[in-house]
Parts: C-alpha cells; structure tokens; sequence
C-alpha cells in the first residue's frame, strides 16, 4: 500500500501516531458523550430538571471550549512524545539492522573478514551475533576453497611435470621407450587418477549426495576384512597388524562399503607412518548407543594442533614421507565427510610425539 512508509522509522513514527490517534479519540468520544451530564451533575443541575434546562449557556459553552481546549493539548503532547519515542526507538533498532546491510553489501564484495558490533542483549544483538557467526563460516569457507585451489595445483604439478618430462624425452629421442619408462607414466597416471577419485569422493561426500546404503553390520567381520585386504602391505613393511577380540557381537549402523573405506584410510596411514616391527590394531566398542571403531598405531604420534588438523583436506604430518610413500592428503578428510553422511563422527587421539596415535569412528548401534 501506498500510504504505508517504506523505511523502518517511518513505520514506527506511523505506528505510533496511529496508535495515539485512536486513544485519543477514544477519550474524545467517551468526554463528549458523558462530559456534558457529569458537568450538570456538578453543578447542582441534573440533565433534564427544570434548573438544568435553565442553565447559564455561557457556563456550559466555557466547559466544552475548556474541554476541547484540553484534549487539543493533550493531543498535540501525545503525538509530539509519540514522534519523539519512535525516533528514539527506531534510531536504536535501525542503527544495528543499517551496519548488517552495510557489511552483508560488503560481505557480497568479497569482504568476508566484515563484522558487526554487538552492543544489544535484545532481539537485534541475537541478529547481530548470529551475523557475525555466518560471516566467519563463510571467511572459513572461503579460505578451505582458496586453499584447496591451491593444494590441488600443487598436487596435480607433479605427475604432471614428471609426465611431461618423460613424454618430452621420448618425443626427443633422449628417453628410451622401455618397460622402466612405461611402468613410471603408468605410476604417475595412476597417482593422478587416484587424487581425481579422491577428489569426487571429498565433494559428493561433504554435498551429501553419495549413494549410502544404511544398515545393520557385524564389525567383528568388517575389521577382519579390512586387515586382510592389508596384510600383505603390512608384510612388506615388517608390520603386524592384530584385530581386537571386543569387537565381536558388535552391531553397527552404517554403509558397510562406506566404513570399510574410513578403516581402510585409517589402516592406510597408520601403515604408512610406523616403522617396521611395530604393531597395528584395530578395535570396536560399544556403548551409549553408538560403536566406536578405531586404529591404533605405534607411530609417529600427533601433537595437540596435529589433532586438530589432521581431518583437514591435504593436512600432512609429515609432508615429504607422505608425498613418496603416496598419500594424497585428503583420505582423512573423505573419512570425516563420509561420517558425518552416516550420522558419526571422527576424532584422533594421542600422547603425544612419537607415541602412536588413535584413529576413533564413532556410528549408531543398530538395534
């Protein structure tokens, strides 16, 4: 509607005005009805008596001016306090909405690091605090993208400078078509197909929009088999790897495929971090209405900040060994995605520096 201010202070002010109009003529109405005879009463001249009929029309015309005169003012006076409290309170109320516009206008800009000040316990500092909370989930947003644009380029520069090399010399003559040559393209492809994989599976994971196939799986099973498709790995290494005896009646809710997958980068990396003649185990528990699955390594161990960062997407503890050992750095971070798609959660506990550490997956029993 036309009339209707468009700005929050006129809404107010209107609001206001209206609301002092309508008592106001509420009270005008109730003194000119009932004014008049209570006037007569007061005079010793009740409506309808023969004095009353007789009496001194000036007297009563100074009531009414006085009447009117009186509701002027008391007019005028409600609707200057009305116009004076709803620029006061539209000032406090817009004030804090006008600087989140400002900044959200900035925010859009690309200015994620905007926030606003939080001077109001009411409705507008709970507007104001949850505005600073988006802000930084987007600053943190666009930090993790910008820096896995630049995690990926550094990841795919080296296959691909190596692929390049070698299809240079064999184009040049200098590198001799071999089974060596080949077997080493066929490596350095191999490593970028897998960072491709990887990749897709971090994306449809944290998007919620890989397939799960929920149901009821026996753990006990599960972990065997994930230390079997691992032995000979783990022979190789000079690694022992032991399955727990707690895990057996263990039932546990999840994507069995998708579990399998956090074990395996679990077993992945504690092989990949301990050295030979150490020992790998892998547990379940049960308890509190979830099964807790873990990995527990003697290897290298985790500092308190490693803890918290280990999850992140191309996180290393150890930058140089997991490059030539392979790892792609995301295999943890596809292990929290894939988690919390089936309702649980990760976390990694240790001692300390070189005291191991313990990879924990934590899932819905099923009943």
């Amino acid at each position: 509607m036309k009339f209707i201010p468009s700005g929050l202070r006129g809404r107010l002010l209107a609001a206001n005005l209206v609301v002092a109009a309508a008592a106001l003529g509420t009270v005008l109405v109730g003194v000119s009805l009932v004014g008049p005879g209570y006037f007569e009463e007061a005079m010793g001249h009740p409506a309808g008596s023969s004095a009353g009929s007789m009496m001194d029309a000036l007297t009563l015309t100074a009531f009414q001016n006085a009447i009117r005169t009186s509701l002027l003012a008391a007019t005028l006076t409600a609707l200057g306090a009305a116009a004076v409290v709803s620029l006061a309170l539209s000032a406090r109320i817009a004030g804090p909405l006008r600087r989140v516009v400002m900044a959200a206008r900035r925010i859009a800009q690309g200015h994620y690091a905007e926030r606003v000040p939080v001077d109001d316990p009411g409705e507008v500092g709970e507007l104001a605090t949850a505005f600073n909370q988006m802000t930084g989930s987007l600053e943190s947003t666009e930090r993790r993208r910008l820096q896995l644009v630049g995690d990926v380029a550094h990841e795919l520069r080296t296959p691909l400078t190596t692929l390049d090399g070698y299809l240079e010399g064999l184009q040049d003559g200098v590198v001799a078509a071999g089974p060596e040559t080949w077997s080493l393209l066929r490596l350095e492809t191999g490593r970028l197909t897998r960072l491709v994989n990887d990749l897709q599976d971090l994306w449809r994971a944290e998007a919620r929009e890989l397939p799960l196939v929920i149901g009821p799986i026996k753990v006990a099973e599960l972990l065997d088999e994930v230390a079997i498709r691992f032995a000979s790995e783990a022979q190789r290494r000079g690694i022992t790897v032991r399955v727990a005896s707690e895990a057996t009646g263990l039932r546990v809710l999840a994507d069995r495929h998708r579990l399998d997958q956090i074990l395996g980068n679990y077993l992945a990396n504690a092989l990949r971090y301990t050295d030979a003649g150490s020992t790998v185990t892998l547990s379940a528990t049960g308890g509190g209405g979830e099964v807790v699955s873990s990995v527990a390594d003697q290897g290298a161990g985790l500092t308190i900040e490693q803890r918290q960062l280990v999850f992140e997407r191309f996180y290393r503890v150890d930058p140089s060994r997991s490059r030539v050992l392979g790892g792609s750095g995301i295999g943890l971070a596809i292990s929290r995605a894939l988690a919390s798609a089936m309702g649980g959660r990760v976390w990694a506990e240790s001692d300390g520096p070189g005291r191991g550490a313990t990879f924990f997956v934590a899932l819905p029993t099923a009943q």
